[in-house]
């Protein structure tokens, strides 16, 4: 015999109408979802014209009626921030239900203490809609991939940027021209500084990285460079020499530091970075999203698809709450927890010190057109020990010239300190731009 569950919802967005729409319309699905009751609706307005019909009796404006009414086994918390939403999700526990959440915010900065009451309380906390949307990654990450060592995740995690840098590629466009293409089109927000400024792909990769490598990060303390100031010439210039320009997030394991040897450090960092055309994340354009990871003895898997919008996060909403469902239906709650659906971590992580982490690097110059200069930057590397693969005049005239220089893996307080020389050089007037690379 089936068993009914009763699922509370906070926030009827964008995403939240999507998950209402599933819920309502079970035929052609999993079969459980017809075992899904929709039973109470927090929003702000209930007077408010809806894109979906909903019986006026299960809406209310008060969210906290939502966590504490008794009919509801699930909270779904879709309404975004970090406040009333941590509040309400640690409410929900401790009232004994389990939740879902698509908050990448409040996982990111909170998630350590959300696990650990959700683990005392016996309930789960899944988050599949937290990061790329629609992809499956982070069941994954905790099941299909737990028996490799992660090495390496990198992704392309915020569709926004992914579109503004698709179309300055395809059409030399102006970053602030397609920035207000993409608002327009709803892609982007009014203030759009979490997206551009990389703000959400930090999140997100703080997320990842507390799962593919055991244990919480520090989000605020994750190297964050976003797009707002990168000029159409890099990535006409990039297009030119092999790569296209990708806001990539990382999270890589390093070696063991003596200074934290019961910690794994990780580097993690957000930038705009050159990815070679050859490689699998430089063909991933548009809105799209995609996941790379990297672990022994799987080798590279990619995790493609869209990330954003209504019908893709609701799908991971609901896939969330059917895995809720399933276990349910094996047995009463009692507990005890399936450990790979659990919020739990099993090793202590902490972020390296940026200047110790290591990457390619992309850099423009302005200097004087006049002979010596790519000479004197040459040996200005060398005297470093940075490697150069290679270094270019892609324009010169009167007003001067732009010197481009793309390094071998170098430790980065190296570069910075090559940097600092180079630009006081006779004949170099400025650094323009400094870009990761791949």
């Amino acid at each position: 015999m089936s068993t009914r569950i009763g699922i509370g919802l906070l926030g009827l967005g964008t995403v939240g109408a999507g998950v209402a729409s599933i819920l309502q319309t079970p035929e052609g699905r999993h079969p459980l979802i017809a075992d899904l009751d929709l039973v109470r609706v927090a929003v702000r307005d209930r007077n408010r014209k809806r894109p979906i019909a909903l019986d006026d009796n299960i809406l209310t404006t008060s969210p906290e009626a939502v966590v504490e009414d008794p009919a509801v086994d699930v909270v779904v918390e879709v309404m975004g921030g970090i406040e009333p939403a941590r509040t309400l999700i640690m409410r929900a526990i401790a009232a004994g239900k389990s939740v879902v959440t698509a908050n990448k915010s409040v996982i990111a900065r909170h998630g350590e203490e959300i696990a650990s009451a959700a683990a005392a309380a016996g309930v789960y906390v899944l988050i599949e809609a937290a990061v790329g949307g629609g992809i499956p990654i982070i069941e994954p990450l905790k099941q299909s991939l737990g028996s490799n060592r992660i090495q390496r995740v990198s992704g392309i995690i915020n569709g926004t940027t992914n579109y503004i840098l698709s179309r300055m590629a395809d059409e030399g466009a102006d970053y602030n021209a397609v920035l207000r293409d993409a608002q327009d089109l709803g892609y982007a927000e009014a203030d759009p500084a979490a997206d551009v400024e990389g703000l959400d792909a930090a999140d997100k990769i703080a997320i990842l990285s507390g799962l593919a490598f055991g244990g919480p990060i520090d989000r605020n303390g994750i190297y964050t460079a976003g797009i707002s100031t990168l000029q159409s010439r890099d990535v006409d210039y990039a297009t030119q020499l092999g790569y296209g320009v990708k806001l990539l997030a990382v999270a890589e394991s390093m070696e063991p530091d003596p200074s934290h040897p019961t910690s794994l450090p990780l580097a993690v960092s957000v930038q705009p970075t050159l990815v070679p055309n050859d490689h699998p994340l430089a063909g991933v354009n548009g809105v799209n999203n995609a996941i790379l990871v990297e672990g022994d003895p799987i080798g590279r898997v990619m995790f493609y698809g869209p990330g954003a919008g209504s019908g893709p996060t609701a799908s991971a909403v609901v896939a969330d709450i059917l895995n809720i469902a399933g276990i349910r239906q094996l047995k009463p709650a009692d507990g005890n927890l399936d450990p790979l659906l659990a919020a739990s971590s099993w090793r202590a992580c902490h972020l390296a010190n940026i200047e110790q982490t290591s990457q390619r690097n992309y850099v423009r110059f302005k200097t004087e057109n006049a002979p010596g200069v790519i000479g004197r930057i040459g040996s200005c590397f060398g005297d470093h020990n940075v490697s150069i693969q290679s270094i270019v005049q892609l324009e010169a005239g009167d007003a001067g010239a732009e010197i481009v220089v793309i390094t071998h893996v170098v430790v980065n307080a190296q570069m910075r300190a090559a940097l600092e020389a180079i630009h006081a050089l006779p004949g170099v007037l400025s650094l323009d731009a400094h870009l990761g690379c791949l």
